[in-house]
């Protein structure tokens, strides 16, 4: 079928153009898009900061409408509303303990523009057009498969749900299901993005008593305060490991989420831990790190750890975070704003300069 979509055929560009999607195999589903967040992985993407053949589409967190099923389908129906997540296999052992964002074969299937079958289902002409997480949502109709499908609430709104796919899911799932704060406990999360500012939603739905933000903007740190952090520190401002010392009594964080891969601010996150304290790391890194080892880490029994996608399995945590959000505890919906798909290089400029926390677009219908 004939489908309109923003193709990267060169580095740092999108151009509207009309291509081939094919047909559903037997354990694939075709969605309608009818909204997609803006999320940094498409920029590392676009902007070929990490391998992605191009041409292709980028988009990772769309929201849609069920079009049509394959024959082996059993749990999506035509008109069921669906965010899509990303792509995993499913049948490897960390698939198989419910850690699928350390699939074994993440890479190959987000970035290496196919399906699990070794085909692209995207095409201009002869010309094949690389797939992004499975899904490249930045379009009206994709495929996916039905692993990364999952079913939500047809009450609540889907053109705003599909940043639960990823970018949402990270900062909260790695709270929510990595850290596992207990009731009382303090963290300190840094950078007040999408992905931040979700981290700390969840540590207020954990019962933190200290949460701390940690940013160079005000106006973040004030959107921040105003979904539950406790304490606010501008890093441009304050020396950071001297304000979070202050705030815990000199004791440091028990945790800490780093959403921003600046390595002063991951060396900011480290030195900030309390005794036995846990960092979790989930900014794409934008440069070296040195640790000296016995004092950054070992003497303290600090832990480091990388998180992906919020260590969620996306089928069971995204309708989680709906009812969370029904409820009034997850109102991510402060941190949206939309834009016509025609919009596609304002949202993401505006992503960039810090405008809006997390844009989506949405599909025309």
């Amino acid at each position: 079928m004939k489908i309109n979509a923003a193709v990267t055929y060169e580095k740092g560009k999108f151009t509207f153009d009309e291509v081939e999607l094919d047909d559903v195999k037997s354990n694939e589903v075709l969605v309608k898009i009818v909204a997609s967040g803006v999320c940094h992985t498409d920029v590392v993407a676009r902007d070929q900061d990490y391998p992605f053949k191009l041409p292709g589409i980028l988009g990772h967190e769309g929201s849609g409408i069920v079009e049509k099923v394959g024959e082996n389908v059993r749990d999506l129906k035509k008109g069921d509303h669906v965010v899509l997540s990303y792509a995993v296999c499913g049948h490897c052992e960390n698939c198989l303990t419910a850690h699928p964002g350390a699939c074994i074969h993440m890479d190959d299937l987000n970035f290496q523009g196919k399906m699990e079958d070794g085909t692209t289902r995207l095409h201009k002409g002869d010309q094949p057009i690389s797939l992004f997480f499975g899904q490249s949502s930045f379009a009206t109709y994709a495929v996916a498969n039905e692993k990364s499908v999952v079913k939500v609430d047809p009450d609540v709104d889907i053109s705003i749900l599909g940043p639960l796919g990823c970018g949402i899911s990270t900062g909260a799932g790695t709270v929510l299901n990595y850290l596992k704060p207990g009731v009382g406990s303090t963290i300190a999360v840094y950078g007040t993005g999408a992905v931040g500012l979700s981290a700390l939603m969840a540590a207020k739905i954990a019962g933190c008593a200290k949460i701390i933000a940690v940013d160079v903007h005000d106006s973040r740190l004030q959107l921040a305060k105003e979904l539950g952090a406790t304490h606010t520190v501008n890093s441009k401002n304050s020396d950071v490991v001297e304000e979070i010392r202050k705030i815990t009594g000199n004791k440091g964080t028990t945790y800490a989420v780093e959403t921003t891969g600046v390595p002063q601010v991951f060396m900011n996150a480290l030195h900030s831990l309390a005794t036995r304290g846990v960092l979790a790391q989930v900014g794409v890194s934008r440069g070296p790190v040195t640790l000296e080892l016995n004092m950054d880490v070992m003497w303290f029994s600090k832990t480091i750890a990388g998180v992906i996608e919020g260590d969620a399995v996306a089928k069971v945590f995204v309708p989680q975070l709906v009812e969370y959000y029904k409820a009034g505890q997850f109102p991510f919906d402060k941190l949206v704003k939309f834009y016509d798909f025609k919009d596609i290089d304002q949202a993401f400029e505006d992503s960039h300069k810090g405008v809006t926390v997390k844009p989506i677009l949405r599909m025309p219908q």
